[in-house]
C-alpha cells in the first residue's frame, strides 16, 4: 500500500514538472493584432453614430452591475434667512431637516419605483447607481456642508412676475462654497409680498442654474423634509442633463409627452390612466427614472468636459483592489467608463471597448490565457486623473496567450508600462 503512496506522488510530481508553467509580461507591440472596421454594404453611404454618445449605452446592466460603480455627488444646503431670522428653518432645526431631507432623496434613488406612465407599461425598473453625499468644507474644522446667511436683499425667491428672481446668481455668487467641485443648493423662502398675493403660488419649486440649486417653499408649507425629496432629485436631473418629461424631444424615447396634468391618480379619468410619477414631470411624488433617463445621467457624468462631472467624488482617482472586475463571457462596453480596480480577462472571457475608458491610478489590465481584450476605433485606455496606470499584463501558457485586437485609432494612454516594439 505504501508503494501504491509513493508511486502516486511521482506521477503528481512528473505531471507537475511536464505541465506547461504559466507565465506572465507587460504587453508589447508584437501581442497587437491591427483590425479594419467592418462595414456593411449597406452601412457605407451612411453616417456612423459614435455609440460613445448614445444614451443607451449608459444605461446599467443588472447583470453585470459590477461594471456600472455608483456615483456620488458632493452636495451641500444653503439656508437663506432675514436678518431677524423669522423667514426660515435656523439652527439645528434647519440641520435635522437637511439631513431628513437628504436620505429621502437617496432613498428614493436607491428604490427607483416602478413607472405609472405609460399605462401599463413593462419598461424595466432599473437601480440610478448614483447618490448624494453632504460634504463639508474639508478647510473648516467643525463645518457640516450645511450653512446659514442672513442677508434682507438676498434672501429671498420670486418664482413669477415681473420682479422674479430665480434666474438671479448673485445669491450663489455670494454664499457658495467650493463651487467648483460641489453642488450647492439654496433653500429660499418665496418674498413675503409674493406671498400676500392670492394669486401666487407659494409651493416647492425650484430651479438648476449650472452646479447650483434654488429651492423655494420650503419653510412656508411647513411639509416635513420627505415631501421636498422629488423636488431636489428634479433640479438635480436638470443638472445632468434631463428636461421635463412631458416635452416632446426630450432625448429620450421613453418619456412620451401626455397632455393631462394629473397631480396624482384618481379613480376618475384622464388622471386614472394619465397620471405620472416621473421624476422629470411635476407630480406628487417624482420617485421614477425610465432607463434611458438613467443613461442619460450617466452620459453626462461620464464626459470628461462636463461641467457637472466636477461635482462628483473621483473614486476612480484611488485604487480599490475590491472593486476589480473580471470578464468571463463576452461583454461589449459601448459607453465610457471610470473603473475603480483593477480588469481582468479570464479564461474564455472576450471584451469589446468602444469608447474612454479611465483605469485608476497602480490599476492593471490582467489578460489571462484564452482571453481577449478588443479596442474599437473609438477606444481610449487611460487614468481621468492626470497620473499612471499600471498597464496590459499578457498570461501565458503552453500554447495559450491572453490575445489584444485593436483597431489602428485606438489609442492606449498614461500607462506606467506603456506597450513597446
Amino acid at each position: 500500500m505504501r508503494n501504491y503512496f509513493w508511486f502516486f506522488i511521482l506521477i503528481l510530481f512528473l505531471f507537475e514538472q511536464c505541465s506547461p508553467q504559466l507565465q506572465q509580461r507587460y504587453a508589447i507591440e508584437e501581442d497587437l493584432s491591427f483590425r479594419l472596421e467592418s462595414i456593411a454594404p449597406d452601412k457605407v453611404r451612411t453616417t456612423s453614430i459614435n455609440p460613445c454618445y448614445s444614451n443607451e449605452n449608459y444605461i446599467p446592466d443588472t447583470s453585470y452591475l459590477s461594471h456600472f460603480p455608483i456615483k456620488y455627488i458632493r452636495i451641500n444646503f444653503h439656508w437663506l434667512n432675514s436678518s431677524d431670522s423669522s423667514k426660515n428653518f435656523n439652527g439645528q432645526e434647519a440641520i435635522d431637516f437637511t439631513k431628513g431631507w437628504l436620505y429621502a432623496a437617496n432613498k428614493d434613488l436607491i428604490s427607483n419605483n416602478k413607472l405609472w406612465f405609460p399605462y401599463q407599461n413593462k419598461l424595466p425598473t432599473l437601480p440610478t447607481r448614483y447618490r448624494y453625499v453632504l460634504t463639508p468644507d474639508s478647510n473648516s474644522p467643525g463645518d457640516q456642508g450645511i450653512y446659514f446667511h442672513y442677508d434682507d436683499d438676498l434672501f429671498y425667491y420670486v418664482h413669477k412676475g415681473k420682479n422674479r428672481n430665480l434666474f438671479d446668481r448673485s445669491v450663489i455668487n455670494k454664499y457658495s462654497v467650493g463651487k467648483d467641485s460641489v453642488l450647492n443648493v439654496f433653500i429660499m423662502p418665496h418674498h413675503p409680498d409674493s406671498i400676500i398675493s392670492k394669486s401666487y403660488n407659494a409651493s416647492g419649486v425650484g430651479v438648476a442654474l449650472g452646479n447650483a440649486i434654488k429651492i423655494a417653499g420650503v419653510f412656508e408649507n411647513k411639509a416635513p423634509p420627505w415631501s421636498y425629496r422629488g423636488v431636489l432629485n428634479h433640479e438635480v436631473g436638470h443638472v445632468f442633463g434631463l428636461v421635463h418629461a412631458w416635452v416632446r424631444n426630450d432625448g429620450c424615447n421613453d418619456t412620451p409627452p401626455h397632455p393631462a396634468r394629473c397631480w396624482n391618480r384618481t379613480e376618475e379619468p384622464p388622471c386614472d390612466t394619465m397620471a405620472t410619477n416621473n421624476v422629470m414631470d411635476y407630480n406628487a411624488l417624482q420617485n421614477a427614472w425610465t432607463p434611458c433617463q438613467i443613461g442619460k445621467v450617466h452620459k453626462s457624468m461620464s464626459s470628461p468636459g462636463a461641467r457637472a462631472r466636477k461635482v462628483l467624488i473621483r473614486n476612480w482617482c484611488k485604487l480599490s483592489e475590491a472593486q476589480t472586475i473580471a470578464i468571463n463571457d463576452s461583454i461589449h462596453w459601448r459607453g465610457a467608463k471610470d473603473l475603480e480596480g483593477h480588469l481582468f480577462i479570464e479564461e474564455g472571457g472576450l471584451l469589446n471597448i468602444d469608447c474612454r475608458v479611465s483605469i485608476p491610478p497602480g490599476g492593471k489590465i490582467v489578460i489571462k490565457p484564452g482571453g481577449e481584450l478588443r479596442l474599437g476605433k473609438n477606444a481610449l485606455l487611460h487614468n481621468d486623473c492626470g497620473l499612471q496606470w499600471d498597464g496590459i499584463i499578457i498570461q501565458e501558457q503552453g500554447q495559450s496567450k491572453g490575445l489584444i485586437s485593436i483597431m489602428e485609432s485606438s489609442r492606449i494612454e498614461d500607462a506606467s508600462h506603456p506597450i513597446k516594439e
